[in-house]
């Protein structure tokens, strides 16, 4: 079975959020089963200053409308997983982040430049592919290379004379469509006819995302509860009435963590080395964090640790409205993010009120995340919406109980701590400051009984969250589709 992964970016060299880390681990998965995956990047500078060797591969030349001639370099990453790098320097010679440019904004050329990333996916997955290797499927992540089974579908010059792979489309937020004007159209190469309610058309915009719901083979996304979620009004942005009508090729596959980076047992950034039979050490993360962070030494409160971007979804003001009730309580805070500039504003008044108590750092430190993890005795993700989540596994796999909102995949894979035999953390339900810091409020007491507390943590750090149920799931539809006409 041969899979093309095409995705916009791959820790650990390109990396906003989960997306990157999923694009890491998930072809490494499968190939470890046996499928022969190969990754679609574009290449970033971070991708040329890694891989400066990779040879040419293809030419792509241009194609209609205003989409730029590429080339493809192929590399190898140390892991021996199959690289196309995508190469336009037009598109992709930019500093930073690859959506966004320095003044935080998008770039006004992204419905270019990922439209020719959707276009070569949906060319090396037919016929007229430059390259011998052909993939039996072709798995789309999020807006971005999401035009692909549009293109497909419109250009059948595209797929040449031979059968096109089949598409999976996954969803990893929803919030983020790729919206663009109705004038793009031609520019993209997209004939008028894709411009309907059955096509790329999306409430007088056109919508990457929407083309790949509407025409993809498969549709998956991140979790089981998010994909019932969607379907609703209230979390389906605008969307939900397509799912729902495609609920018979919709899923929802867990993530999983990579197991061997997030190690406590192995963890190079840690102070101390533990594991679930040697929980002492995490005491040693927990004095090393708060020195790091410049917190008081004191072992009478809980250390609560924060590791997020700091936007509404996320539900961070909820803290900063609790941020009295928190110093009263009494609470540590520990936090590690940046985004909203008026929330990173916030934490920074909050630091500078209640120094010793709570500190942030603005930015993003790959060691201090894991220190966070480990260091911290509860971890705070009070999210409106979380399709998945990564930062919840994390926690448990530390023996750090979660704090999380009753969505998504923090709602499949965190336990309360009232359900005795199998708690591994605590959940709330209404997105409220109140809500927040009752479960808060009964976090800590809960964390001052030593012997429930260590249950509770074993029963996070004995759970399997690693990429071997997801792999089972994704081989068994991909095994589906291609058995299909």
């Amino acid at each position: 079975m041969k899979v093309l992964f095409a995705v916009s970016e791959m820790a650990p060299w390109v990396k906003t959020g989960g997306l990157g880390d999923v694009a890491a681990a998930l072809p490494e998965a499968l190939r470890s089963a046996g499928i022969d995956v190969r990754i679609l990047v574009p290449d970033y500078p971070m991708m040329q200053a890694a891989f400066p060797d990779a040879p040419g591969r293809a030419t792509i030349p241009p194609a209609g409308g205003r989409l730029p001639g590429a080339t493809l370099r192929a590399a190898h990453t140390p892991q021996g997983m199959p690289l196309y790098l995508l190469t336009c320097d037009a598109c992709f010679e930019r500093p930073g982040n690859p959506y966004l440019g320095s003044d935080g904004r998008d770039w006004p050329d992204n419905a270019l430049r990922f439209g020719l990333l959707a276009r070569v996916a949906a060319l090396l997955a037919g016929g007229a592919s430059p390259l011998d290797w052909r993939p039996d499927i072709l798995h789309c992540n999020d807006w971005q290379t999401a035009l692909a089974p549009a293109y497909l579908h419109y250009l059948p010059q595209q797929a040449g004379s031979t059968k096109t792979a089949a598409t999976v489309i996954t969803i990893h937020n929803l919030a983020f469509q790729g919206l663009f004007g109705r004038a793009l159209l031609s520019a993209l190469d997209l004939p008028e006819r894709a411009w309907a309610m059955d096509g790329v058309e999306y409430y007088g915009q056109l919508s990457f995302l929407k083309a790949g719901l509407q025409f993809a083979d498969a549709i998956t996304t991140v979790s089981q509860t998010y994909a019932q979620e969607i379907q609703t009004a209230a979390a389906g942005m605008g969307l939900d009435g397509l799912l729902r009508y495609r609920v018979g090729q919709l899923t929802g596959i867990l993530n999983g963590i990579d197991t061997r980076q997030w190690n406590p047992a192995t963890d190079p950034y840690l102070a101390a080395a533990y594991d679930v039979d040697r929980l002492g050490g995490k005491a040693a993360n927990t004095a090393a964090l708060r020195a790091e962070m410049g917190l008081a030494a004191t072992t009478k409160m809980p250390l609560v640790g924060i590791v997020s971007r700091f936007t509404e979804q996320k539900g961070l003001d909820l803290v900063i409205d609790i941020a009295t009730e928190l110093a009263a309580l009494p609470v540590q805070l520990a936090v590690l993010g940046n985004g909203e500039h008026e929330m990173e504003a916030a934490f920074r008044t909050i630091a500078a009120q209640w120094p010793g108590q709570f500190a942030v750092r603005i930015g993003f430190d790959e060691g201090l995340a894991h220190r966070i993890e480990a260091g911290a005795d509860l971890f705070l993700m009070p999210s409106r919406f979380e399709p998945c989540g990564l930062n919840q596994m994390y926690s448990l796999r530390y023996g750090t109980p979660p704090i999380v909102r009753a969505t998504g995949g923090l709602a499949d894979t965190v336990i309360d701590a009232a359900d005795t035999r199998h708690g591994n953390g605590f959940v709330f339900t209404q997105a409220t400051p109140a809500a927040l810091l009752a479960t808060i409020r009964r976090a800590v007491t809960l964390w001052h009984n030593t012997p429930r507390w260590k249950t509770l943590q074993r029963h996070g750090m004995n759970a399997d969250f690693g990429w071997n149920s997801p792999t089972r799931h994704y081989t068994a539809l991909y095994q589906t589709l291609m058995q299909k006409p």
